[in-house]
Formats: C-alpha cells, sequence, structure tokens
C-alpha cells in the first residue's frame, strides 16, 4: 500500500550533448563567429607564409631601407623643393602633396558645381531645369577616366602654343603646355597680416553663431554678412599698412619659346582637377536635389507668406534643413573623388599612385612594402575624410527635444 508521500517525480529530461548547443540561438551565434575569426585569421597566416616562402626563394628581405636611396627620376609637378638626387621618401611626399592638391580643390569645385546643379534642376525655367538634367545624365553615366582622358585631350589639342596664348588681363597666359598665373611673393612683416587673417576668420565665424542665436531666439536678421566681411578685409589691411609689408607678384612673361616666372600649373593638374571635379558634381547636384525636396514644403510657403525674397528662403529655411539629408552621401562622394585622384597616371600626372606605387615599386622592386604604404596612406586620408564629415554631419542634424 502507498504511503502519502510516495508521489511520483518530474519526468526526466532529455540528455545533454553537444549537438544540442547548436539549436540555442545565442550559442549558435558565438559558435559561427568564432569560426569565422578562426578562417580570417587562418587566411592571413596562410598568406603570410606564402609571402615569406615565396621571398626566401628570391631572396629578398623585407625592409623599409629602400626609402632613404635616392629616386634618380622628375616629376613634373612639385610644391616643395625637389630633384632627381632625392630620396623615394621625398619623391612619395611630393606624390602624396600632389594627391592631396587635387583632392582639395576638386572637392571645392566639385561642391560648389553640383550645389548650383543641383539647385537649378529645380528651377522654375524649364531651359535651365532641363540643361541641369542634361548635365547630371552625361556626368553620372560617364566613367571618370574617360572624362579624364577627354578633358585632358581637349586642353592639349584646343589651346595654342605659348606664343599665340589665350591671355586674362595680361598677367595669367593659358597654353597647351599648362597655364601660368601670376605668383605672390610674400616679403617681410606679412606674417602678421596671416595671423590678423587667421583671428579675423575667428571672429567672422562667432559673429556668424550670434547672429543665429539672435535669429533663433527673437526673429531679427542682422547684418552678419557685411561685419563679417568687413572683418577679414579691413583687419588684414590694417595690419598690412601698419607693419608696412609689402606684397608683390611675379607675372610671367614670355621668353624665347615658353614662358618664365609667375606660377606654373601643368595641363594635366588642371584637366585631372577639373574632370574628377565634373564628375563628382552630378552625383552631388543629384544629393542636393534630393535633400531640397525633403524639406517639407509648408516650411517653403510659410516663409513665402512671411514676404522673405526666394533667395533668402533658400539660404535661411531650405538649405539648413535639407543639409541633414545631403551631409552623409557628401562624405561618400568626397571619399570617391580622392580615391578617384589614383587615375592621374592615365595622363602623366605624378601623385602618390605614380611615385611610390609605380616608378619607385619598378626601381626597388618592393611590391609588397610600396603597396602597403600607399594602402595605408589613402586609408588615412579617407578616415581622416570621413571624420571630418562625420563630425560635421552631427553639427547639422536635426536635434530633437
Amino acid at each position: 500500500m502507498a504511503q502519502p508521500n510516495d508521489r511520483p517525480g518530474p519526468p526526466p529530461g532529455p540528455a545533454f550533448s553537444l549537438g544540442s548547443l547548436w539549436y540555442d540561438e545565442a550559442v549558435r551565434g558565438v559558435i559561427i563567429q568564432i569560426l569565422v575569426l578562426a578562417g580570417v585569421f587562418a587566411t592571413v597566416a596562410w598568406m603570410v607564409a606564402n609571402v615569406v616562402a615565396n621571398y626566401a626563394i628570391l631572396d629578398k628581405t623585407f625592409g623599409f631601407d629602400f626609402l632613404w636611396l635616392p629616386a634618380n627620376y622628375d616629376i613634373n609637378q612639385t610644391l616643395i623643393e625637389y630633384t632627381n638626387r632625392d630620396t623615394h621618401l621625398r619623391a612619395a611626399v611630393v606624390g602624396l602633396i600632389n594627391t592631396g592638391l587635387v583632392a582639395f580643390l576638386g572637392i571645392i569645385l566639385a561642391t560648389v558645381l553640383g550645389f548650383l546643379v543641383g539647385i537649378f534642376r529645380l528651377s522654375e525655367n524649364w531651359l535651365v531645369s532641363r540643361l541641369a538634367y542634361c548635365y547630371v545624365e552625361f556626368t553620372r553615366n560617364t566613367p571618370v577616366l574617360l572624362l579624364i582622358l577627354l578633358w585632358h585631350g581637349i586642353f592639349i589639342n584646343t589651346l595654342p602654343h605659348p606664343r599665340q596664348a589665350m591671355t586674362v588681363g595680361g598677367a595669367t597666359f593659358l597654353t597647351n603646355r599648362g597655364f601660368y598665373v601670376p605668383k605672390p611673393v610674400f616679403e617681410s612683416g606679412f606674417e602678421w597680416v596671416a595671423l590678423t587673417l587667421a583671428a579675423a576668420i575667428v571672429g567672422a565665424v562667432l559673429v556668424h553663431r550670434h547672429v543665429r542665436r539672435v535669429r533663433e531666439a527673437t526673429g531679427r536678421q542682422l547684418p552678419g554678412g557685411w561685419i563679417s566681411a568687413a572683418l577679414i578685409v579691413g583687419l588684414p589691411g590694417l595690419a598690412f599698412a601698419a607693419v608696412g609689408a609689402s606684397l608683390s607678384f611675379d607675372v610671367p612673361e614670355l621668353r624665347g619659346f615658353n614662358f618664365r616666372g609667375g606660377l606654373y600649373l601643368t595641363p594635366e593638374l588642371v584637366a585631372l582637377t577639373w574632370a574628377l571635379a565634373f564628375y563628382t558634381s552630378g552625383f552631388i547636384a543629384e544629393n542636393v536635389r534630393a535633400g531640397i525636396l525633403a524639406v517639407d514644403k509648408g516650411q517653403i510657403e510659410a516663409s513665402q507668406a512671411l514676404g522673405l525674397p526666394r533667395g533668402r528662403v533658400l539660404r535661411l529655411v531650405i538649405l539648413p534643413q535639407s543639409l541633414r539629408v545631403i551631409v552623409p552621401p557628401l562624405t561618400s562622394q568626397y571619399l570617391d573623388l580622392t580615391k578617384n585622384s589614383s587615375l592621374a597616371i592615365a595622363i602623366g600626372y605624378v601623385d602618390l599612385v605614380g611615385t611610390l606605387g609605380g616608378i619607385t615599386l619598378n626601381q626597388t622592386g618592393r611590391e609588397i612594402e610600396c603597396m602597403m604604404l600607399v594602402l595605408l596612406v589613402y586609408l588615412a586620408i579617407s578616415l581622416s575624410i570621413s571624420v571630418f564629415m562625420n563630425w560635421y554631419n552631427r553639427h547639422v542634424r536635426l536635434v530633437e527635444r
């Protein structure tokens, strides 16, 4: 006879096995990540071992001592002193500066063109909007390398020889051998003018912030633009007169069969910069158009109802709100322009890829080292642009309350 306390126990659970871990979602995710990391590390280890084995077969060593050997080649566009007796390291620095020059000028020019064309795409004037549409479609659907070759060919084959050079104001000359512009010559005391200009720019930024705060708090529009212009122009002018600094210009002159003096811009530099800006501006224009269309029509109608002029509506209402849509894809366009500058070698413009990744690589036979350095430099440039644009994006985005 069963006792009252003799109750049946719980049914036995399933036996534990390693296979049952796979059906646990959290455990399965960890296992997959471990396997993927192991595969990545194994692949990297295999590649390194393969390189080491090939280096041993070729009796080569890994190192960067070649950077201090004489380069023994010329560069047609240099912003710092350089001769073919300098080291490969200095040649790489010259190429890096050339890359930075193209990227900097191209980004500025592409931004200006892109914003103008994007605004024109939404113009009520049928002809203006159609021309902007054709511009965008042509640039976005043409390979960038073809555009580089096209504009280089136009500059080389249509511009005249130096003796028949096109002149602008009698001081700037456009030829098929390059562009010659006046070169500023800064003499003693001009450093104070430069410091005053930097202080004036900082003051203009502070004035702009104060004007914006007053406008947001009271609705009053202070003449911040005129005040900023007066600071940027007036303070350096006063410093220029006070310290007695002098500024002269070295104007190019035709001597023999070519120009001498002034600042020389190679046709390759001009063609590459313009082609990259021309190509990228088409994509920026579409980003700008999308950002403007993202602004609620009620905002525009309300500002027009208050009697604001169309230009002020665009500057004070539309563009500030559209930047939150424009800036994120704009970052990608800046990165693409910078990386597309590596196509410079196609027209003979010597940049970082042409020096460190081209001539230096062929002369020294250091393929791995050269390409590692080129990769790291482009990675550093891209990350710098991304950091700056992400900071600016946080500055202009809408803040929820």
